[in-house]
């Protein structure tokens, strides 16, 4: 399953929300920084959608804002 996410790093606190059907706003505190923040909304998608951290993999945008994850 594709997960469509806009990244916000260095917010102040963790958070998923829902757009509208697999399109999600991810908060993360970590910076955008040797791809700190990609961990960081892969284990908020995982904790969210309540799978392991290893069925949550980036499909693309490593270095952008909008990003494409897929959950196996």
């Amino acid at each position: 399953m594709k997960i469509f996410v806009k990244a916000k790093p260095r917010s102040k606190e963790e958070r998923v929300e829902k757009i509208v059907d697999m399109h999600f706003v991810v908060f993360v505190k970590e910076p955008p920084v040797q791809g700190k923040a990609n961990i960081a909304i892969g284990k908020a998608l995982a904790e969210y959608f309540g799978v392991s951290v290893s069925s949550v993999q980036l499909a693309s945008g490593f270095s952008s804002k909008e990003k494409v994850f897929e959950l196996f």
